[in-house]
Parts: C-alpha cells; structure tokens; sequence
C-alpha cells in the first residue's frame, strides 16, 4: 500500500503537511459555508484567488501570498453586501467573480507570453502538490492558525446567525460583523485550499466534507469534527494514491488533486446512502 520512500520523500511530507492544514481549516469553515447558504460564494473565492495565484509568478512572490491576497481582497468587497439578502449577496458574488476571472485571464496571458511560464495555467488551476517547497510550511500553519482564530472567536455568534437571522437579531448578533470575519476566515480557507488541489477543483475540499458530516451527524461540533477527518481523509489517501500511481504508470504520476476530489465525492455517496438527507443542526 505504501510504495517505497513514501514517508521519507521530502516533498511527500511537505504535500501531507500542507495539505493537512488546508484539509483542516476547509473541514472548520466548510460547515458554516453550507449552514448559512454561502456555497457560491465560497467557489466565488476560489476562483478569484487564482487571479493571485498567477499575478505570483509574474511578482516571482510564494503562490500562497498571491492567492491569500486576492480572496482577502474579494472577501472585503463581497463583506459590503447584506448577509441577509441573498439575492443582494449573490450578485455582487457574481460581480466579484467575473473581474477575478478577467485579471486570471490577463495575468496568465502575461505568464505565457512575458515570463514563458508555460505551467502556470495548469499549477494555479489544478494545484501541484508535490512542487509544494517546503519554505512555504510556516506560512501556512500562520494562515491556517489566522482561519481558525476567526472562527473560534466569532464561535457562538457565528453559529447563532447561521442558524436564524431572526434569533440572531434578537440576540443582539451583529450580523454585518459576524459575516465580514466569516467571509475571511472563507477567504483565507479557499486560499489555502486553492494552493494544494487548485482553484477550479478547491471548492470540493471546502465543500464536499462538510456536506458529507452534515448528512451524519446533527450537533455542530459533531459535524465539525466529522468534516475535518473525511477531509484528511480524502487530502491524505490522495498523497498516498497520487505517489503509488508512479509505479502504477512508470514516470507518469497521476494528479494529486484527481484523487483527493475523488475520495471527496466517495465520502459525500457514502454519507448519502447512510444519512439520507442533511441532518438539522441542533444544541446552539
């Protein structure tokens, strides 16, 4: 099951470690994405950050910065709208999307043609685990630790308002408040995500865990916890997949990315047909 030298390869370790924490803080803010509707505005930010992730390589900065930069950035301008109305936040998702997916267009174009990175469109798409450097450990865990803070410190509020606006408002939440430092804890999760599988496919490690934890358990810090291992589960099972696949294929190793969505929506059909529906959360 393990090919040889897979818990001794440098880059192995840095994709295991990396990726873990994107597994973790995905699983963390996935749950609140799905509970308060925000799943468009989730994949909204994946895709934007990837105008960071190429404008990167034109700066010759760490991809996570361009990335982080970029979904702040949006985040900020998407946190003006009214949470509460949807069609208001929805479209000013969409706008915000459609000038991310403008300057990724542009600045990919200059990686071609100005920096002849010709790999650029495919590492900021689809992600390349395994070309991670390990020099851009630190600065994930300070990323993922930044997401997690957010979250524990808007913890109950947070919770509050993504069950009812309505016991939200009467409870006193600050609705405006609570949604900007969720929508950036949502930013920073996409970026970190984006980083290891890419920003197309980013949204399934955000997503898919906590729809599947959602269908099985009903308490938010049961769902939470679920979430978090089916994500490490399917980031590190596709570690393991994606090195084996280089004996499975001589000298062509399958995407790491292919197999971590994979294992993602394996989870999601298995939590299906053993849950049958999204469980009501409950014990605010």
């Amino acid at each position: 099951m393990f090919a040889p030298g897979f818990l001794t390869n440098g880059p192995v370790l840095t994709a295991i470690v990396v990726g873990g924490g994107a597994a973790i803080v995905s699983g963390i803010v996935g749950v609140f994405t799905i509970m308060r509707g925000q799943s468009f505005a989730g994949h909204a930010l994946a895709d934007v950050s990837s105008a960071g992730g190429s404008a990167s390589f034109l700066l010759g900065v760490s991809p996570l910065l361009g990335f982080t930069g970029m979904a702040v950035i949006a985040a900020a301008v998407m946190g003006f709208a009214d949470m509460r109305d949807a069609r208001e936040r929805d479209l000013l998702t969409g706008i915000v999307l459609g000038a991310g997916l403008g300057l990724t267009a542009l600045f990919l174009y200059f990686d071609i043609t100005s920096m002849s990175t010709s790999g650029a469109a495919i590492t900021v798409l689809f992600g390349s685990m395994f070309s991670i450097p390990s020099t851009i450990i630190p600065l994930t865990l300070v990323v993922a630790a930044g997401a997690i803070a957010a979250i524990l410190a808007t913890y109950r509020p947070l919770l509050v308002s993504s069950l009812s606006a309505e016991l939200a408002e009467v409870q006193g939440v600050r609705s405006r408040v609570i949604g900007l430092a969720y929508v950036l804890a949502l930013s920073l999760a996409v970026a970190l995500s984006a980083m290891t599988i890419g920003a197309i496919l980013s949204t399934a490690l955000l997503i898919g865990p906590a729809a599947a934890a959602l269908r099985l358990a009903d308490r938010p810090g049961t769902a939470i916890a679920l979430s978090v291992a089916i994500g490490l589960a399917a980031t590190w099972g596709g570690i393991l997949l994606a090195y084996d696949s280089f004996y499975w294929t001589p000298g062509h190793g399958w995407p790491v990315s292919f197999f971590i969505v994979t294992l993602v929506l394996l989870c999601y059909v298995a939590a299906t047909l053993l849950g049958s529906r999204p469980r009501a959360i409950r014990g605010t």
